[in-house]
């Protein structure tokens, strides 16, 4: 009997919940008071289907179990009473079906008498994907109708003024581009998700949104139940899409602990248990971007020498994902920090922390690590991805800052610059009066903007509790007594180069 209770159970998608939970099947009264989860089996079926005919081979779900549609298109599922929807990985070649943007690839099951259907629709896109591009918004972390306000008004704008350059290059016609939406999207405050939507519509394109510990419901008394807002107005919290070569992602990697603000980076055995069905239909050596909120790794406990992870700013299980992402390109996008940081491991993994669209929340033009306001911005051909940072109020060449002499409490004799967006793969060197010196020398340190807005408790008024916050991303040079002007030439993994001038004043 256990072994057909077993093989039942992995049916509805209970399999791996452990026979502790399964004893509670057993018991015909359950105990006055508590709180039981409706098991029955339901059945979900239906079509995907485009022009009048059935789609082949796209990926169905009800966040437990995967299944792919047959040569006409037809799907079924047995699923249980608690999957809250049933959602598609949208297949290369498709518009994103969206609602004023917001990406609308899913619905709320609402099963009668055991059975649910559900028929999805799309539409052909009219350009080839191979190229695309995306962008990645991380926290626009709203707590108020004024730092709404400053979003509506500073990022989205910038971010429509970006597409517009890229469809001016495509002779007036938007190439496929998407948006992501990374996490803490508002601050605790529910009622500015209405902003964060009119922001993504005013884009003119389709965002797919990460759910953040601020986007989480303070009140639940587990993280079962922490998402319940996000979902009734985003839909499910981890989901996949293609689009041209690449497949996409989303990943819920905060875990509310049951006290208000409390989380720690976590992925649950279910959501890792549907991520390996979901890896399953992608071949190997495939590139793979996983979106998430809280990043899987960064270099904060390195810098700040900490003896211990911060449970809440990295993911404790990561290695697990890491290991599913093995066979595939893989590049893993986050947020939550509020500094900029890519850590590069081998030929298969890059992970992008993105600095903030609220950089040092709303307080001023910076995060805490210098890093401007801003944005990540993707452009994809083929299964190659390339990117860039791109500050709010400046053109997409703006990738550095430069400070002269005395500007560094650390290294008062020297110049230093600031190059937010940096990896291993690039070159940051300096000329002193036309003469060539080789490579600037990159230290851990505090970037001296941040200084100046940040440090001590009087500033920033708005936050008072915003610090600078040390980075890798700062180079520093020595000029010589003589030296009268100096050149700052930096070349990204990319080829691209960037150059910034500035005369010496010595003290």
């Amino acid at each position: 009997m256990l072994t057909k209770r077993r093989s039942f159970l992995k049916s509805i998608g209970l399999g791996g919940l452990g026979l502790s939970y399964v004893h509670t099947l057993d018991a015909h009264t359950p105990q006055v008071g508590t709180q039981t989860t409706d098991i029955s089996v339901v059945r979900i079926k239906g079509k995907v289907q485009a022009e009048g005919k059935g789609l082949a081979g796209v990926a169905v779900t009800d966040g437990i179990n995967i299944t792919t549609t047959d040569a006409k298109g037809n799907y079924e599922l047995l699923s249980n009473a608690s999957a809250e929807f049933v959602y598609i990985a949208t297949p290369r070649g498709y518009e994103f079906t969206n609602q004023n943007g917001v990406a609308r690839f899913y619905q709320p099951v609402k099963a009668v008498n055991g059975a649910f259907q559900a028929i999805f629709t799309l539409t052909k896109l009219t350009q080839d994907d191979t190229r695309h591009n995306f962008i990645v918004w991380a926290d626009p972390q709203m707590i108020s109708k004024e730092d709404a306000e400053l979003f509506l008004q500073q990022s989205v704008p910038d971010t429509r003024k970006l597409l517009d350059s890229y469809k001016q290059k495509n002779n007036g016609q938007m190439p496929p581009f998407h948006g992501v939406g990374c996490g803490d999207l508002v601050w605790d405050h529910f009622e500015l998700f209405d902003d964060y939507q009119k922001g993504v519509t005013a884009t003119g394109i389709p965002f797919f949104q990460v759910i953040g510990n601020h986007d989480m419901d303070l009140t639940a008394r587990t993280d079962e139940h922490s998402a319940k807002t996000f979902k009734s107005t985003f839909g499910p919290t981890y989901y996949s899409f293609n689009r041209g070569e690449i497949h996409y992602v989303v990943l819920d990697d905060v875990f509310f602990i049951g006290t208000a603000k409390k989380y720690i980076g976590y992925l649950t055995e279910r959501q890792l248990a549907w991520l390996e069905q979901d890896l399953a239909l992608v071949k190997p050596g495939k590139t793979v971007v996983i979106f998430m909120h809280i990043p899987a790794n960064t270099g904060d406990p390195r810098r700040n020498k900490a003896k211990e992870e911060p449970i809440g700013g990295v993911v404790a299980n990561r290695k697990e994902l890491y290991r599913l992402l093995q066979p595939y390109k893989a590049h893993i996008m986050s947020g939550h920090t509020h500094f900029n940081e890519k850590i590069v491991t081998g030929d298969n993994l890059v992970e992008h922390v993105h600095g903030t669209v609220c950089g040092a929340w709303w307080t001023g033009p910076v995060c805490f690590d210098g890093t401007p306001n801003g944005y990540g911005v993707y452009e994809v051909n083929g299964s190659t991805i390339e990117w860039y940072y791109k500050s709010v109020g400046h053109e997409k060449d703006h990738q550095m800052r430069l400070y002269p002499i005395g500007a560094s409490k650390e290294k008062p004799d020297h110049v230093v610059v600031n190059v937010w967006n940096w990896d291993p793969a690039w070159k940051v060197e300096w000329l002193e009066d036309g003469k060539p010196m080789g490579p600037m020398t990159q230290e851990t340190a505090f970037d001296p903007l941040s200084v100046e807005l940040h440090e001590g408790t009087a500033k920033p008024a708005k936050h008072k509790w915003v610090e600078p916050q040390l980075t890798d991303h700062l180079f520093f040079a020595k000029p010589s007594v003589a030296a009268s002007k100096i050149k700052v030439q930096v070349t990204d993994r990319f080829k691209n180069i960037y150059t910034q001038e500035m005369d010496v004043k010595h003290s």
